[in-house]
């Protein structure tokens, strides 16, 4: 069994999708692993680390030769993949509804592609997924972005030319990447508040030690879906939301932004009209922007500014810290397939519920329903 991993072709991509630490995981299965030359090197991995670990370092050309299985961080163009033999596994981070033409494409090249952020959201599957472990770096990250821009200091500090005030900091979505930004920002000693539509969050946001912010007595959530995602608001609810987030954003110092809705652009949250309530030198940041944008006016790969307020729009935002988001990444993809590992067919064996969920081409055809809809 041959893996072969990649090196990182899109823009502002410095993950790579396997350390020395995997490498000698994957070697104790009986696995071989090639890497192609310079792939870890924007993470901090040299050549050498990857050759110590047991690795072999090659041209593209060579590591995918003969390949069974090719690991990378973001889907490679199926250009580059040309000469794979039939039935070999892409394991990546596909972006299935952002680059649908992609996935044909790797169903003409006869790949079984497998999409890593369709990993379902179970227990026995919390260690394979990359949208997890990614998210919770860049909601770190969001903070220390919002602290580089914001010139004025996070903690209240009592000195003998008088006091600095507690910035005040605004986190809109409280999932993964949300509960970690409110995290470090109390960790700075700001003064944090959130908010979520689900109203379940409210716990999870007293347990950080941060204020919630939800309509209080008013009839609006109908119902909570599975996994505690709101199904319906009323229009009063409505209404009164975006009256009490309007006057708290007035307040702020600094928004982070983390809505995202998978296979839709990212709902608008905060308007140019907010915005221009805030006072000059606050800062935005917007985790979704490479989806649309939860704010407006925010720009992929841009800091603007609007009404004296800075709106960070940083792409790819763990790829900002690339040693521990490869670290992370590789841990979720050797998690995945050494879960299957059948020793006698000396290679990963998936079982329906995985399988079906993250298989999204094999056998020439595009194969996941999601895809087909």
């Amino acid at each position: 069994m041959k893996i072969a991993v990649l090196k990182e072709a899109a823009v502002a991509e410095r993950r790579v999708a396997v350390t020395p630490e995997t490498v000698k995981k994957f070697m104790n299965v009986q696995a071989s692993v090639a890497v192609e030359t310079g792939a870890g090197l924007a993470a901090s991995y040299t050549d050498e680390a990857y050759r110590a670990a047991g690795a072999t370092i090659a041209s593209r050309a060579e590591v995918l030769a003969d390949a069974d299985i090719i690991l990378a961080v973001q889907g490679p163009d199926p250009d580059s993949l040309a000469g794979l033999k039939p039935g070999a596994w892409l394991v990546a981070g596909l972006n299935p509804f952002g680059e649908r033409a992609r996935i044909d494409r790797y169903a003409a090249l006869g790949l079984e592609a497998l999409a890593m952020e369709f990993m379902p959201r179970i227990t026995r599957a919390q260690s394979m997924d990359i949208l997890s472990s990614q998210s919770n770096l860049a909601g770190y990250k969001a903070v220390l972005d919002a602290a580089a821009e914001y010139d004025r200091a996070f903690p209240m500090m009592m000195t003998a030319a008088g006091t600095v005030s507690a910035a005040k900091v605004f986190v809109m979505g409280v999932g993964v990447a949300g509960l970690q930004a409110i995290a470090t920002a109390r960790r700075l000693g700001a003064q944090v508040s959130a908010t979520d539509v689900r109203s379940a969050t409210k716990e999870q946001i007293l347990s950080l030690g941060a204020k919630p912010i939800f309509v209080e007595n008013v009839a609006g959530i109908e119902g909570e879906g599975s996994g505690g995602y709101a199904t319906e608001m009323s229009d009063a609810y409505k209404a009164a939301q975006a009256e009490l987030v309007s006057a708290h954003i007035a307040k702020q110092d600094i928004v982070i932004t983390t809505a995202l809705i998978p296979g839709r652009a990212a709902p608008r949250l905060i308007s140019d009209a907010q915005i221009a309530t805030m006072r000059g030198g606050s800062v935005i940041v917007d985790l979704a922007v490479e989806q649309g944008g939860n704010v407006e006016g925010s720009l992929p790969g841009e800091i603007v500014e609007r009404h004296g307020v800075k709106i960070v729009g940083h792409r790819n935002v763990p790829s900002r810290l690339a040693a521990d988001a490869s670290a992370l990444f590789a841990r979720n993809l050797f998690n995945f397939l050494s879960a299957f590992w059948d020793k006698e067919a000396g290679r990963p064996v998936l079982d329906e519920e995985i399988g079906n969920a993250v298989r999204v081409t094999q056998g020439g055809k595009v194969v996941h329903e999601r895809l087909l809809q």
